[in-house]
């Protein structure tokens, strides 16, 4: 290699440091900005989970707490003071506190607790199906058959997962109402269907017998029912 040549490739490697020290001047920001943003999206995500954690344990020592009352009244009480930012904590907060309402007597409360829990959608859509269902549940004795029964036919329609357990209170309320044979007719339609589980189908066959009808128990048998209760 001549004299020139060596020259001329020294000039141009030193012109290619010049570029890049050039550009990491004028652009090296974005890779710093770039690594803190990783660095610090990694810190973030774990200080919110370790804040995740931490209150959903408050949320829990404050529930247990209120459960060293024996008393449902003092319970829901102390219940209905906690607070959560989370709506499906939310949720099942409420879910527990109208229980405690229910078993001491305050049915109302429950009630419009649970209403408002069907209505709110923030919450996941099963909290609102199951909210919607258990406050006509617990208004069996306060609201009369017609709003029940209007109530539980929105709920017994094809893909609610509440669909048989709405279908099992329409029979209910037709026994109730002096519709015996209608009644049947609904149970017998429970013990038929695949999607029964074991123990509502044993519920609906103690309550066809309690009426004084007859079982199509090949029914019962045909049926492919689910393991749950």
């Amino acid at each position: 290699m001549s004299d020139t040549d060596s020259f001329i490739e020294e000039v141009t490697e030193e012109v290619r440091r010049e570029r890049l020290f050039g550009y990491l001047k004028r652009y090296g920001w974005i890779g710093v900005a770039a690594v803190v943003l990783i660095v610090g999206g990694t810190a973030w995500n774990e200080r919110a989970k370790s804040q995740a954690a931490l209150a959903a344990q408050d949320l829990g020592d404050a529930i247990l707490l209120a459960y060293d009352s024996n008393d449902p009244a003092e319970r829901a009480e102390t219940l209905e003071t906690i607070q959560t930012a989370n709506p499906t904590a939310r949720a099942a907060l409420d879910m527990i506190t109208a229980a405690e309402l229910t078993d001491s007597d305050q049915i109302d409360a429950a009630a419009d607790r649970l209403t408002a829990l069907a209505a709110n959608n923030d919450v996941p859509e099963i909290y609102r199906q199951l909210a919607a269902f258990k406050a006509l549940l617990v208004q069996s004795e306060t609201l009369d058959a017609g709003a029940r029964i209007s109530g539980f036919e929105q709920i017994a329609v094809p893909g609610h997962p509440m669909r048989l357990l709405a279908q099992e209170q329409l029979a209910l309320i037709s026994a109730e109402t002096g519709e015996t044979d209608r009644a049947i007719d609904q149970l017998q339609a429970i013990l038929s269907d695949a999607e029964a589980t074991q123990g509502l189908q044993q519920r609906a066959l103690q309550v066809i017998v309690a009426l004084g009808g007859e079982p199509d128990l090949s029914a019962l048998q045909n049926a492919t029912p689910h393991n749950q209760n």
